[in-house]
């Protein structure tokens, strides 16, 4: 068990999200954005320094950085922070090896392709503690450095994601050996999704004892799988994580609630069950409109989400015209709603942009 002297934690001056998250009616919507922290911003490329992803990462000085650099440069405008990691790290925890390619993304250079690799290969019995040790560290350090300022974010990838990432190799546009697994060996790949479940439910409860206070699940290629095989090869395991997780955190003496989030990209056709698989909150992509959210939701949870990011690169009337209906859209955004983007920031958007959208959140949200 994590040895955490949770008494250096500081109160938190901002525990806004949390209320929200809580289905609490809040003053204005909470605001945070995914892929805040990083390669947008060029205090992340100095800090940085040329050296690989993961060597970053695993570097908590300097994952701790980059995770408060953008809380910093906004300064009262980002309700939440989120840890400076990766969803690939529980591939990686399992004993395959993974690379970021710059330019091209992540990279196994020996992905799985047959099932004598599930024994050969994977890793079952995993020491989260062990392997994970410097995502906690970070944690821990961030935590502290945040001095209460607001809450952090957990993190972790939906098994159904992984798994893709696992057999594909990296990204991939038909996705041909992921589907291959599922249709050609759906035992194999059931006991796969099952052990990469395990591996996440130890890995964001641990990341909660360390100091993280609020957790998010990316469920990122789930609009690669039909309205049928979502409810067989990813569902079932995001359902696992939202009720393990509360259970495992009263094992290791936790007792505060922690809400988690779902983020199942591209999923149009699962929305209502979201709604209903134990998430205090679902996020949502730019697909959705928000009313028709709102109204398959039915007020069971709150919404994340969901500007196009692309609205970045337009005019300041239009990001403007933009979050208005968003906002509007959602409610008006005192209950049952979090802003945030439909997807991360990219790597060319403009820092001042990206501020004055926050500042229009907070502007718009609080009418």
């Amino acid at each position: 068990m994590q040895e955490i002297d949770r008494t250096r934690f500081a109160p938190l001056k901002n525990d806004l999200i949390l209320r929200a998250s809580r289905g609490e009616t809040v003053e204005r919507p909470p605001c945070w954005i995914m892929r805040q922290a990083g390669r947008y911003l060029p205090e992340y490329h100095k800090v940085k320094a040329g050296r690989d992803f993961f060597e970053t990462c695993h570097d908590a000085e300097t994952a701790s950085e980059i995770t408060i650099q953008p809380v910093r440069r906004y300064a009262g405008l980002l309700d939440a922070a989120i840890i400076f990691s990766d969803i690939l790290v529980i591939p990686q925890a399992m004993g395959m090896r993974v690379e970021m390619l710059e330019g091209k993304g992540p990279h196994f250079p020996e992905p799985l392709r047959s099932i004598d690799q599930l024994d050969n290969v994977l890793n079952y019995e995993v020491n989260v503690l062990k392997e994970l040790e410097w995502a906690f560290k970070a944690i821990t350090m961030t935590r502290i450095k945040l001095e209460g300022q607001v809450p952090l974010f957990g993190f972790c990838g939906g098994p159904w994601t992984l798994l893709v990432y696992m057999t594909e190799g990296g990204g991939s546009r038909l996705f041909n050996h992921a589907k291959r697994w599922i249709n050609l060996y759906p035992v194999q790949s059931h006991k796969l999704l099952q052990k990469i479940t395990d591996v996440a439910v130890e890995f964001l409860s641990q990341q909660v004892v360390a100091g993280c206070q609020i957790l998010q699940v990316f469920e990122s290629w789930g609009s690669e799988l039909s309205s049928a095989d979502f409810d067989e090869f990813s569902l079932p395991y995001l359902k696992q994580i939202a009720a393990r997780v509360p259970e495992r955190l009263k094992e290791l003496g936790i007792t505060e609630d922690v809400p988690m989030t779902v983020f199942a990209k591209g999923s149009w056709y699962a929305l209502d069950k979201l709604c209903s698989a134990g998430y205090n909150t679902v996020s949502l992509d730019w697909l959705w409109d928000p009313a028709k959210a709102v109204r398959i939701n039915n007020g069971r949870v709150n919404l994340q989400g969901n500007l196009d990011p692309g609205v970045m690169y337009g005019t300041k009337e239009n990001l403007t015209r933009k979050v208005e209906a968003m906002i509007k859209g959602f409610g008006g955004g005192k209950k049952h709603y979090i802003v945030n983007l439909g997807h991360g920031t990219h790597p060319g958007m403009d820092p001042d942009m990206i501020r004055f959208f926050l500042e229009e959140c907070h502007r718009i949200g609080s009418m």
